[in-house]
């Protein structure tokens, strides 16, 4: 799968997408990620990308212009992929990990737009964009980070990237419910040590233990998630020695 992101800052997005699991990938080729410049596509002398707001108001907006430019040219590069422009934006959807191996299972390649300053000028969004995407309800100085996010919670879920699909179809919140508590060596740490159950051998007593500590955690923690993954309340546990449906 293919990831091209534009921003204003392409060494720090690649810097920290070239580390651990998403850099052995990109390595790899299971992935690839490529940074783009803005500047490199605004027609002004001195590279500059920003103007003061029609309308007044505090900072600046990025220009349609550049945007546009950069935004159009990238696409081109690809053109036989299927592709989604993305902008990174408090006023899109929220990102979920279901959503996230979605867009791997849709597309071949992500255009990831990023904004700084104020935003970007509405026409350039009208015109390119096919989504925004939030990473939460708070704001932050660019759509860096946030774009960093969205590869690896893309990524993650691309065939080569992690050893087998069980690490991450099993893990928090990509399983429906938040993950049970886990670990490991020495047995006893600080006078606390690991719950006998992990050490018993007995997998379906493990697996059991697992569940009920991930129902726990998830009720206490997020009633919200509990409630869609048992929508119809928590299913009674079947009696041994009962009748099979």
């Amino acid at each position: 799968m293919r990831f091209d992101i534009l921003t204003l800052f392409p060494e720090y997005v690649d810097r920290i997408l070239s580390e651990s699991i998403i850099g052995r990938a990109r390595k790899s080729g299971a992935i690839e990620v490529n940074a783009y410049n803005i500047r490199d596509y605004s027609e002004d002398k001195n590279r500059r990308v920003d103007d003061t707001p029609y309308g007044g108001g505090m900072g600046m907006l990025m220009a349609a212009p550049p945007v546009t430019a950069a935004v159009e040219d990238v696409k081109a590069k690809a053109p036989d992929k299927s592709s989604r422009v993305i902008y990174m934006s408090p006023k899109g959807r929220i990102l979920t990990q279901e959503y996230a191996a979605s867009l791997a299972e849709k597309y071949d390649r992500l255009i990831i737009l990023c904004g700084h300053y104020e935003g970007i000028d509405q026409r350039a969004l009208d015109l390119c964009v096919d989504e925004e995407i939030s990473v939460g309800d708070y704001v932050l100085t660019g759509g860096e980070l946030p774009a960093c996010i969205l590869v690896d919670s893309v990524a993650r879920t691309v065939d080569g990237v992690l050893s087998a699909p069980e690490c991450y179809q099993s893990e928090s919140i990509a399983g429906g419910l938040l993950e049970y508590p886990q670990y490991t060596r020495p047995f006893e740490f600080r006078g606390m040590t690991v719950p006998e159950v992990l050490i018993s051998g007995n997998h379906a007593k493990i697996d059991e233990w697992r569940l009920e500590q991930a129902e726990k955690l998830t009720l206490e923690r997020r009633p919200d998630l509990y409630n869609r993954f048992y929508p119809d309340g928590k299913p009674e546990k079947k009696k041994k020695g009962g009748r099979k449906q």
